[in-house]
């Protein structure tokens, strides 16, 4: 096994580069499956997607062929929450607490690790295809020399309990473009920023308003951060989430996503969307013109977002609740999976 580096393919060309326009967005395929897509995952300038989901598989495909129809890898106990490439090595995690390798050019499977001792939320790979980050309901984030799987960091830095004494959620996790932050979100609204190369905490952020605690109906919480991305110079973090929940069995509240300039732990932008639904997956476009979220409830969206101007620049219906996506680099591709569908877009 022997991971190659995963770097930014595109080269701009000469002089400013902007990303396409959200205006140009265009659906160019829609295609149904049979259970629920939690993760997905891109090999670099191709047309294979790696994907896991509610079967307990994870799976490649060819977005290019006549008929789309993964083929299996292999299978963690329980659902499949996050897949990440780096380089040549997929790596996967799922309720199962498990973190599996694989070997893309063969299909094997390398090591299968008892990772976190709750239900692993999401797995992230570094952009230079080193390290693989992952965050579970034990509240930790570990992060994995991805070639050998050795453990390198233990990141404690949120409560196991909600302040009403319910147990808590880490859903969320990024690492900056340069690979050198990482941070993580859980239930309560609490982001923490990291140091990479140390394991130290340099910061932190709340975002009280995607948290819901609900002492009528249910007694219950739910809400919480479920989405960050690190602005392309690595200064500001967009955060993704949900506001206040009126009726917590529909998810009846507006889409939230809140960009802090970290180190000063202040809030410099704020979108509140009329689209219904949580934010499960936000990213920044290279040049950092835009900030695309994608989420739902019933049905799904996508949102472009202006930070800089403060201003909701397209917002999107997508035929499903979507879990994640992914954009290429020169940003002129998108893939959205999800309840039942999965739709490719283009852009430019």
């Amino acid at each position: 096994m022997n991971p190659l580096p995963l770097i930014r393919r595109f080269v701009p060309p000469p002089g400013p580069w902007k990303a396409p326009r959200p205006d140009t967005l265009k659906l160019v395929k829609d295609f149904s499956r049979p259970v629920i897509t939690f993760a997905v995952a891109r090999l670099c300038d191709s047309d294979t997607v790696y994907l896991g989901g509610s079967d307990f598989k994870v799976y490649s495909a060819d977005l290019s062929a006549a008929k789309f129809e993964p083929k299996e890898l292999y299978a963690h106990e329980t659902y499949v929450t996050g897949v990440a490439l780096a380089g040549s090595t997929l790596v996967s995690g799922g309720y199962d607490g498990q973190l599996i390798w694989c070997d893309i050019t063969t299909g094997e499977v390398i090591r299968r690790i008892d990772a976190h001792a709750k239900w692993i939320r999401k797995v992230v790979a570094s952009l230079n295809g080193k390290l693989i980050a992952s965050v579970g309901d034990d509240m930790v984030c570990r992060v994995w020399n991805a070639l050998s799987g050795k453990l390198i960091h233990e990141l404690h830095g949120h409560k196991e309990s909600t302040p009403t004494n319910y147990g808590s959620m880490l859903y969320a996790l990024a690492f900056s473009p340069d690979g050198k932050l990482l941070a993580t979100g859980d239930k309560v609204a609490h982001v923490v920023v990291w140091d990479v190369s140390t394991g130290r905490e340099l910061g932190s952020c709340e975002a009280p308003i995607m948290y819901t605690w609900d002492k009528v109906q249910r007694l219950h919480s739910i809400g919480g951060v479920r989405s960050l991305a690190f602005s392309p110079d690595g200064k500001q973090l967009a955060i993704g989430g949900t506001g206040k929940i009126g009726n917590i069995d529909h998810l009846e509240a507006k889409s939230r996503v809140e960009v802090f300039d970290w180190k000063a732990g202040k809030q410099v932008a704020e979108f509140v969307s009329d689209k219904q639904g949580i934010v499960n997956r936000l990213e920044w476009s290279p040049c950092g013109s835009w900030l695309l979220g994608a989420g739902g409830a019933g049905e799904g969206f996508l949102l472009f977002y202006d930070v800089a101007a403060k201003k909701t620049l397209r917002q999107e219906k997508l035929p499903m609740h979507t879990h994640d996506f992914h954009l290429t680099d020169d940003c002129r591709e998108l893939v959205c999976v999800g309840h039942n569908r999965i739709t490719r877009h283009s852009l430019g």
